[in-house]
């Protein structure tokens, strides 16, 4: 895959902060779900908690429950001093410091850390990573991807995001991407022209927003549906 740990930066999110990224319903959560290039996050965790079905892929999930410890713990205080250089490029409102923040994601990754083990040899936990995902036509309800797909828009180009956008749309009857920005901040170029192109494959696609904001503009949800 030519993936390695030395280039992940751990930042896990949690159940509640999906409900509000995604917009889910209280019909959603029942569904079948893959959260795709999941990472850390204890939504999985959670969700399992309550009895729902989540499947979380990531090429992350190659590696051990102590190898990503390590990472989370050399990564963290990095990623925190980001956030305290950049502080006028968020929305302080919920949670109101950087290290309140970091309480909030290290929770959930401690969370994650601990649902692991047991969920990597369940099958809730799959290695694998976009455009190529090793799951059958529609095998699932609803799909979510956040802070990937378009926030990588710079590292990964247009061709790459067709074709992760095509095969999320291919195992899943709906597809959730959040946000719509670059990790610099500035809207994805290849939100409208994706739009339109999935509309002509006869997608139906709509950009709501939703009730979570913490990057600035970062509030909208693209949502794209198979009508068969």
């Amino acid at each position: 895959m030519g993936f390695t740990l030395e280039t992940v930066v751990p930042w896990g999110r949690s159940r509640s902060e999906y409900i509000r990224m995604f917009d889910l319903t209280a019909s959603d959560l029942p569904r079948s779900l893959l959260d795709c290039a999941a990472g850390p996050a204890s939504f999985n965790a959670e969700m399992t908690q309550q009895g729902n079905t989540v499947i979380s892929c990531d090429p992350l999930y190659q590696f051990g429950v102590e190898d990503i410890a390590q990472r989370i713990e050399a990564t963290y205080p990095v990623i925190l001093q980001g956030l305290a250089a950049n502080l006028d490029q968020f929305v302080w409102t919920d949670i109101t410091t950087p290290e309140q923040l970091g309480a909030v994601r290290m929770a959930a990754m401690q969370q994650f850390l601990r649902d692991f083990p047991v969920g990597k040899q369940s099958g809730r936990y799959v290695t694998a990573e976009l455009p190529n995902l090793p799951f059958a036509d529609q095998q699932f309800d609803l799909a979510l991807c956040s802070h990937f797909l378009f926030a990588y828009s710079d590292q990964l180009g247009w061709g790459f995001h067709q074709q992760a956008i095509a095969e999320l749309c291919r195992i899943a009857k709906e597809v959730r991407i959040f946000p719509l920005l670059k990790i610099s901040g500035e809207r994805s170029p290849f939100v409208e022209p994706l739009q339109t192109d999935l509309c002509h494959l006869g997608y139906q696609v709509q950009i709501r927003t939703v009730a979570y904001e913490f990057q600035k503009g970062g509030n909208q949800v693209m949502q794209v549906c198979s009508n068969g």
